[in-house]
């Protein structure tokens, strides 16, 4: 049987189109049809977190079942755009990313990728591990996003950290500027990822030929709180 499928804002630029018709078996349901076009499109993978399914024009569950002839609808956001900051454990691509976010307005788009190095002061590196307070770490994350934009006056800023397991060569973390002008891309870039190593709560653990240490971080800045002052040790409770 045939469904109509219609996408709407960034999704409809991703697809390269506003509507299509989809032949699915019966009794499909809706994430049926989401994971035809996520394997289509990868690049939709990093929306859908933050899209909403109709059916027939009203909301609905992905594990609703379809009709013939069904209208399914894929919803951005309605107020403000897409995300622009990703918590991912998947690999990274760097020109995937940057493809997305680059515009024909655009006259720079700097990139800054951060890469895992085989050594750390003279010791060999076998791999990293990163972990986060992932919920508190995307709202600031997001956040530094936000004031990059109104700040610097660049179009938009995509940042992307991977969490877990990385290898040697692999990203850790990625960040897209795009803007009419080289200057403020070169310095939001510069800005996001100085900032980012101060007040996102993101670690990583070294892992060396001869053992393993959690990274050196960096001092928060003074306008956070920090545990500071005198405090006792009490005796034991026994």
């Amino acid at each position: 049987m045939q469904v109509r499928v219609l996408f709407f804002g960034i999704l409809k630029d991703l697809t390269g189109t506003a509507q299509d018709w989809l032949e699915v078996p019966e009794r499909a349901s809706i994430r049926d049809v989401v994971q035809v076009y996520v394997d289509r499109i990868p690049d939709l993978r990093r929306f859908m977190n933050s899209v909403a399914v109709s059916l027939n024009q009203d909301y609905a569950s992905q594990d609703a079942i379809l009709n013939p002839g069904d209208e399914i609808g894929f919803l951005p956001p309605v107020s403000g755009g897409a995300p622009r900051a990703y918590i991912v454990r998947e690999k990274i691509v760097p020109q995937d990313w940057l493809n997305a976010v680059k515009r024909g307005e655009d006259g720079a788009a700097v990139l800054f990728d951060g890469v895992v190095r085989n050594n750390t002061r003279g010791r060999r590196t076998l791999y990293l591990d990163y972990e986060a307070y992932e919920e508190m770490a995307l709202r600031q994350m997001e956040s530094l996003v936000e004031k990059a934009i109104a700040q610097f006056a660049v179009r938009d800023v995509v940042m992307v950290h991977r969490l877990g397991r990385l290898e040697i060569g692999e990203t850790s973390v990625l960040i897209v500027v795009a803007s009419a002008h080289r200057g403020p891309a070169f310095d939001a870039c510069h800005w996001i990822i100085d900032t980012l190593k101060k007040t996102v709560p993101i670690w990583k653990k070294e892992y060396f030929e001869d053992g393993a240490v959690w990274a050196d971080g960096e001092p928060f800045p003074a306008e956070i709180a920090k545990l500071e002052g005198s405090y006792k040790e009490r005796p034991a409770s026994k």
